[in-house]
């Protein structure tokens, strides 16, 4: 079985009846949301996938280890999209598990719509380098650079 996306699960359950929602769940288990699919098990896990430690990630991404620590233990949490774009940069995310990862911190994804959110999109894609780079290219098309995790409107 692999992880269905939200329509398939709409189909399913527009046929599924009220006394089989928990053969529904069973059979969905990988789809359905759950502690275990949080934003800070699925950045571990991508990771620990890819060796690399979250000491490494912050400092690439230029937030405060300690900070950084209570992100990803679910101490803290931020409203500053650009924190967890600078996290999920540094830790080398793929364009579609940054994705995923906004929508499981409970952020609005990139959208191709919007001028800043499209760079962004092509940054994530092309890997230019640091997130210093990604903040001159930013800069270089007269867009605000990535925050980082200090107090900001």
């Amino acid at each position: 079985m692999s992880e269905k996306n939200t329509e398939e699960l709409n189909n399913v359950l527009g046929k599924t009846h009220l006394s089989d929602f928990e053969k529904y769940c069973k059979e969905n288990k990988e789809s359905m949301i759950t502690e275990a699919s949080s934003f800070q098990t699925y950045v571990k896990n991508i990771l620990s996938e890819k060796k690399i430690t979250l000491q490494r990630v912050f400092l690439c991404a230029d937030i405060p280890e300690r900070y950084g620590y209570k992100l990803m233990t679910g101490e803290k949490h931020t409203k500053q999209r650009d924190v967890i774009l600078r996290l999920c940069y540094a830790a080398g995310l793929s364009l579609e598990e940054t994705q995923r990862a906004l929508k499981k911190y409970g952020m609005p994804e990139l959208y191709a719509k919007i001028p800043r959110d499209a760079l962004l999109m092509i940054l994530f894609n092309e890997r230019p380098g640091s997130i210093i780079d990604v903040n001159a290219w930013l800069k270089e098309k007269g867009m605000e650079p990535l925050r980082t995790s200090g107090v900001q409107e």
